[in-house]
């Protein structure tokens, strides 16, 4: 919906008399919130398939919309830039294989600011990766870490400070878990809000589950029996019947090959310690759920509900870190006498993980491994900072019963971060800006998921680009072009009979690798990806 040239003051004045007829019977602006996770995997959520109970975000799923072919940016800093622009990160100065900000702010600007000129309140809680404070980009409240640094869920560590509203936050001295406080303060945010009558937006971006694997045995022994029974491999495929049985994948889908390094759990000689990663992994996930059922009930009972947009997706696919086996890994941070402490408080973090250094505790650093991120990202090959389906597919829900009327349904179209940005100004009656506080954005890439949201088909994009960290790839359709590290030959493979990348057509359809090729290098150049 465009709304040709009326400045904000205007725009609010019309939308009272034209916004319910444009969006078919919504007499109001709607509420937004958008919920992020960060390295969790295409199935772990229950409605995706996983055992994980997931019951509050299930919910979205059972009252809303799921989609099956949605698209991030494989890593998390790109993935953040797009959905905050609508822009490819590449076309912001991010190039897409770090997780740095995007370095020129000129070319754009951000869902939040747009919607604070035009009457929304703004929140935001979680992982801010800015330069500026993100008070300083259009929210009017915000909680959370920098997030430049490494991460612990129970202290404040070196690189890593918080703030409230701008002002630095001071850590209690005991009782801090990371997600329990994110859920805190985004349901203080809400409850504000829905107290008011202006229209709002609140971005929730979790760290969980990405490492360190930290949880609190409370949280974590609820899930180490169902990991003691099974592992991988019986996961893996119980995960893929599940979602064979939701309608999420074709019966005749079958899984991507399991790396070659990783043995039979029947084999492994660890399984305890196995176990208890994917039981501390399983109690993250487990904590953004409660937290995102405490928002759902505030908003139930504020009777905001009806006409609030939730969308809740992840920012790449699982995370392989942390080894196959009992390591020494410290991921970068100095763990002995040598180096600064990387808690603030002096605590030390005894490095590695194994049977004698098990995950959850504060004083330890892991993330749960290969073979466990395989099982998340199932049944797609490959994991985060790949183009392959396991690196950049994201789950993604939406529920607004308003205008979702079709409960439970599951669209199969083609979208991508980079729609956020459009659907959030098109359900908000806001005209994208062409000049805003002396910047000049350049069009958006991406497309408004609101005709998806009224279960009509949207048009196709002609082909999505990733540029990540290890690898490329060009969407066209159902063809799918990848190659396994820069610089390789290309990979072809078709996403409708081959959507887990097991079958390389490339030498059979050597005019469709050109095509998809040539649309690569021009996009490269459009947007300075090289």
């Amino acid at each position: 919906m465009k709304w040709g040239g009326l400045n904000a003051w205007c725009f609010i004045i019309a939308t009272t008399l034209t916004f319910g007829e444009a969006m078919g019977g919504v007499e109001e602006r709607p509420n937004i919130i958008v919920v992020m996770v960060d390295d969790m995997g295409w199935s772990d959520l229950g409605c995706y398939g996983g055992e994980i109970p997931t019951p509050h975000i299930d919910s979205l799923a059972r009252d809303g919309l799921r989609f099956t072919q949605f698209y991030n940016n494989a890593v998390c800093g790109p993935t953040r830039a797009s959905l905050l622009t609508g822009l490819y990160s590449q076309s912001v100065g991010h190039s897409g294989r770090l997780w740095n900000e995007p370095k020129d702010h000129s070319k754009c600007v951000l869902i939040p600011e747009v919607l604070q000129a035009n009457g929304y309140r703004t929140m935001m809680v979680g992982k801010w990766q800015g330069r500026d404070l993100a008070v300083q980009r259009g929210f009017d409240r915000f909680f959370g870490p920098n997030c430049r640094s490494k991460i612990s869920y129970y202290h404040e560590v070196h690189g890593n400070s918080f703030s409230l509203d701008g002002d630095p936050w001071s850590f209690p001295e005991e009782g801090f878990f990371m997600t329990d406080v994110f859920n805190q303060y985004a349901n203080d945010f809400l409850s504000e809000a829905v107290a008011g009558e202006d229209p709002f937006f609140l971005y929730l971006a979790y760290v969980a589950p990405h490492w360190p694997l930290h949880a609190p045995e409370q949280y974590v022994a609820p899930h180490r029996e169902r990991y003691r029974e099974k592992g991988w491999d019986d996961w893996r495929e119980e995960r893929l019947q599940r979602q064979k049985g939701l309608g999420l994948v074709a019966d005749d889908v079958e899984l991507a090959p399991i790396n070659s390094k990783i043995i039979p759990w029947q084999d492994d000689p660890f399984q305890q310690w196995q176990t208890d990663r994917m039981a501390v992994y399983a109690a993250q996930i487990s904590r953004v759920d409660q937290g995102v059922g405490t928002l759902l009930q505030t908003l139930e009972e504020s009777g905001k509900a009806d006409n609030t947009l939730v969308l809740f997706l992840s920012d790449n696919g699982a995370a392989p870190d942390g080894g196959l086996a009992p390591n020494q890994q410290t991921f970068g941070f100095r763990a002995d006498d040598s180096g600064a402490p990387f808690r603030r408080d002096g605590g030390k973090i005894r490095p590695g993980s194994g049977p004698e250094n098990m995950p959850g505790p504060p004083d330890t650093f892991a993330g749960y491994g290969l073979a466990w991120a395989m099982t998340s990202n199932t049944p797609f090959r490959d994991t985060k900072m790949t183009a392959y389906e396991g690196g950049i597919r994201t789950p993604l829900i939406a529920r607004w019963p308003t205008v979702i009327k079709q409960q439970g349904e599951i669209s199969s179209q083609i979208g991508h971060v980079i729609d956020l940005m459009p659907t959030c100004l098109e359900i908000a009656g806001i005209e994208y800006p062409n000049e805003f506080q002396g910047r000049h954005p350049i069009p958006m890439d991406g497309r408004s998921l609101l005709p998806i949201f009224h279960l009509q088909e949207r048009d196709d994009y002609p082909a999505l680009f990733f540029d990540v960290p290890r690898n490329q790839a060009v969407r066209m359709r159902d063809w799918k072009l990848v190659n396994s590290r820069r610089g390789s030959p290309w990979e072809l493979y078709d996403l409708s009979i081959d959507p887990t990348e097991r079958k390389n057509i490339a030498d059979q359809h050597p005019e469709q690798v050109n095509k998809m090729n040539t649309a690569f290098a021009e996009w490269e150049k459009r947007v300075g990806a090289e």
